[in-house]
């Protein structure tokens, strides 16, 4: 398969970037610093260019059977500047599948159902900011016609493959606390061959 790997450079996208290459998946990453990729491989290729670029997406999209972004929130607005781009690229090539890492904050909340967790008492972070442009990227999705997912961990930390985790739809499994880089990436990877989870948010935790 083609895929477009966006946020390649970071701590689930590094991952991602390699379980697709040990698969023979040929990985497309579109990159600000090139020098960041640390992987040669002939499956692999590497654009320079940045994700508020409407230019750079499109050239980066070409060919791409699937998309998954992996991208953060870079301390400002990055994610919910780049995904308009992002689905528009997707229809003009034709693309119909994105899987999104997003953040446990925007998963429905269990003690109150009618908001989402980060908007809740549930959520013990002061900070709401990194949630709210996640949240924003939720509805962008939502509101499009692609076929989504959004893979939501709550804390993670590096740590080490396990391989034994629980996801549940829209909500954070009963008592998780955290997931691992390694297992998220995982997990999020599965979804390329699996039908589970479309136009959902699916909650990971250990």
């Amino acid at each position: 398969m083609n895929l477009l790997i966006l946020g390649g450079t970071g701590r689930v996208g590094n991952y991602l970037v390699e379980n697709a290459l040990q698969d023979h998946h040929h990985v497309s990453v579109l990159v600000r610093t090139p020098e960041k990729i640390q992987i040669n491989h002939k499956s692999l290729t590497v654009i320079q260019g940045n994700v508020l670029s409407k230019e750079n997406i499109e050239q980066a999209m070409h060919g791409a059977e699937l998309v998954i972004s992996a991208l953060n929130t870079d301390g400002g607005t990055t994610l919910t500047e780049s995904m308009p781009l992002i689905i528009d690229a997707m229809k003009k090539e034709g693309i119909k599948r994105i899987i999104s890492i997003g953040t446990a904050g925007i998963l429905q909340s269990r003690v109150s159902p009618e908001l989402l967790r980060y908007q809740s008492s549930e959520s013990k972070r002061k900070l709401t900011r990194a949630a709210e442009e996640h949240h924003k990227v939720y509805e962008l999705l939502e509101q499009s016609e692609l076929d989504w997912t959004i893979v939501c961990p709550t804390y993670l930390p590096d740590g080490e493959r396990l391989g034994n985790y629980r996801t549940e739809r829209d909500f954070l499994p009963v008592d998780g606390s955290q997931i691992s880089v390694p297992d998220t990436a995982d997990f999020a990877y599965s979804l390329l061959e699996s039908g589970d989870y479309i136009k959902a948010r699916v909650g990971i935790a250990y």
